[in-house]
């Protein structure tokens, strides 16, 4: 898959082809239903499909201080949506000026002259232009004086619940990973890299690695978990590992961290690039009285995470 970084990055000559366009944070199962439309209709044409995403988010433009919660890195996403079969990979700088063009004018300059767009494939509830002025029924209008088709799809559901990145954040913040993997369609995962800690899981015979995260991502709420540790990028390992989230309330901590023991392996990580994945809730963030108390829980938390696991 081609991974452009802004127009200019497209190839020159490049042909005809399928364009999907959304933020896709997440790439949960209403996106995936859209991405795999998008990439059949493309498919139909004989023709490459482009997904267009945007970094910064558009609400950190629009309203500064307002980005809301990172379910993926654009790296995590372009390796997603790479999955689901799109060739090519085009992220815009969304900018204030970016955020003032008119529909008329982001359809042409973006669409028509820079994709050379056959097919648009969005969801519909999908907006773009200055204001959000633009709509499907607008984009649909505007392929017909351009010369591209446009479809727009339902967002899917499942008793009831419609999905969308919204209520995926709502649920990890929450703690309910479940229901966040049952939108997301497979485990939250949040990424980062092994930095030294306090090391005092060692002392009490838990060696966790404490993972940096990035700026803005999603973590659950609170308390211990059961899920994945996964090494590099795409990694071959997946180990099983409790997983902490919170501020270490035993020790008076302040800083909020996310900590993975890796069940039955002794390795030094630091300095690697990992994930880990929630897969289930154990229990919230507690505070003990006395250290024995915190390792007796600490064991169960193990051996649950084992069970569940297995």
């Amino acid at each position: 898959m081609q991974r452009w970084r802004g127009l200019d990055a497209v190839p020159t000559g490049w042909g005809r082809s399928v364009v999907t366009i959304g933020v896709f944070d997440g790439v949960h199962r209403g996106h995936q239903q859209l991405i795999s439309r998008a990439v059949e209709r493309s498919r139909e044409r004989g023709v490459p499909c482009v997904l267009i995403t945007f970094d910064p988010h558009p609400a950190e433009v629009i309203r500064p201080g307002s980005h809301p919660a990172r379910l993926t890195t654009l790296r995590r996403r372009a390796d997603l949506v790479e999955e689901l079969g799109v060739e090519a990979f085009c992220v815009l700088p969304f900018t204030v000026d970016l955020s003032r063009m008119q529909p008329a004018e982001f359809a042409h300059q973006v669409l028509v002259e820079r994709l050379h767009a056959a097919d648009v494939v969005v969801g519909r509830n999908f907006t773009f232009g200055h204001k959000a002025a633009g709509d499907v029924t607008m984009l649909t209008q505007l392929g017909q004086r351009f010369g591209f088709g446009v479809e727009g799809l339902d967002l899917i559901s499942d008793d009831g619940v419609t999905f969308s990145s919204t209520y995926i954040r709502s649920c990890i913040d929450a703690g309910d990973v479940d229901a966040a993997a049952a939108a997301l369609g497979r485990p939250h995962r949040v990424e980062g890299v092994v930095v030294h800690g306090e090391r005092r899981g060692r002392e009490l015979g838990f060696p966790t690695a404490n993972i940096a995260t990035g700026p803005f991502t999603a973590l659950p709420a609170d308390g211990i978990y059961a899920g994945r540790f996964a090494i590099g990028r795409s990694p071959g390992r997946l180990l099983p590992a409790a997983i902490s989230v919170g501020t270490n309330p035993t020790f008076s901590g302040r800083e909020r961290t996310v900590e993975a023991y890796v069940l039955d392996v002794d390795e030094d990580f630091y300095g690697f690039d990992v994930a880990v994945d929630f897969e289930h809730r154990l229990r919230g963030q507690e505070r003990f009285s006395e250290v024995d108390a915190l390792i007796e829980q600490m064991n169960r938390d193990v051996e649950r995470t084992r069970e569940l696991l297995s």
